[in-house]
């Protein structure tokens, strides 16, 4: 989808505030609110935005301890072929697929240690794993910015 200046400035505003109305989105972009409201549908529709949801810290809640974990698995065992394996585990907060000897990533949160071992372990049957704990996150994620042309 090729996406316009005002598509931009749209998902600008909305990565730095969801909740933000579509009256104070107009004000904001300088058009109606009704034209708001249809371009928010388009790219929602599009699959441009695929949700809206709070950002959580999790030391906050008590997953003091995040981990990466690197996962060489193949086959059949594979998480990410089959992730639906590890779905229901609150402790994996997401899995990236990955190309090369290290087949994905997977961002692990747990409130100790020994919690982040149990995890570990159970991993350990669907292939080989490499972990290394998040000390912090210098540079947080980031909202989605126009590619330069």
């Amino acid at each position: 989808m090729s996406l316009d200046d005002l598509d931009w400035r749209l998902l600008e505003e909305l990565q730095q505030d969801a909740r933000t109305s579509f009256n104070e989105l107009a004000r904001r972009v300088g058009v109606s609110a009704p034209t708001v409201a249809q371009r928010v549908r388009r790219l929602e529709e599009t699959g441009v935005i695929t949700g809206y949801r709070a950002t959580v810290e999790p030391a906050a809640v008590g997953l003091d301890v995040q981990a990466l974990v690197s996962m060489r698995c193949y086959g059949p065992r594979c998480i990410t072929l089959q992730p639906e394996r590890v779905a229901d585990w609150p402790e994996i907060l997401q899995i990236v697929r990955l190309t090369g000897d290290i087949c994905s990533i997977v961002h692990v949160a747990a409130t100790s240690v020994q919690e982040l071992t149990r995890v570990l372990e159970r991993l350990w049957g669907y292939g080989e794993t490499s972990s290394a704990m998040i000390l912090s996150l210098p540079i947080p994620r980031r909202p989605i910015v126009r590619p330069s042309s």
